[in-house]
């Protein structure tokens, strides 16, 4: 969801500023659900969230690199107050002790958050250079989503636990 952010103003400098904060975004929320399930030694969450966090700051960082080849060190307009959870995980998405399962269904629930962002934002009338980057990064968020699909292809069922069961009994005080 973007605040206050007119797409149909934007220029290819402030369209990539936003797909790079996009992308910031949802890197640094994957790293906070990668500590969490660290905390609670969940590791095969942990490590998918990781991998995620990874990604997602490979693809953020490639598109810095063709900002930074198309405007050199022009300043940003666009600020990350614009934006919120356009990709990245919604908190109430997520609970301690997570399955390596539920924690794909977390990134594949963003991916497709993020898919229908720039699904919804190309019928709006763009400029021809920004419907071509969101265009590009809607076919982005296609591939992310069959990598997290085919993964949860290979991922083990859940065995029917449930977070409250590893929940502590209340200790009197």
């Amino acid at each position: 969801m973007t605040k206050n952010l007119d797409l149909t103003k934007l220029d290819l400098m402030d369209a990539l500023d936003l797909a790079i904060l996009i992308e910031q975004e949802a890197m640094e929320r994957y790293e906070e659900l990668t500590a969490v399930m660290r905390e609670h030694r969940t590791e095969e969450a942990a490590s998918f969230f990781h991998f995620m966090a990874k990604a997602e700051a490979k693809h953020g960082a490639d598109l810095l690199n063709q900002r930074a080849k198309l405007f050199g060190k022009t300043e940003r307009r666009v600020n990350r107050s614009l934006l919120w959870e356009v990709e990245a995980p919604g908190y109430e998405t997520v609970h301690d002790f997570m399955t390596l399962r539920e924690a794909l269904n977390v990134a594949l629930d963003a991916e497709v958050k993020a898919y229908d962002y720039f699904d919804q934002a190309l019928k709006l009338p763009l400029t021809p250079p920004v419907k071509k980057l969101f265009e590009e990064l809607l076919q982005e968020e296609i591939l992310h989503q069959e990598m997290v699909k085919r993964e949860l292809a290979k991922a083990p069922p859940d065995e029917g636990v449930k977070p409250e069961d590893f929940a502590d009994e209340p200790v009197a005080q």
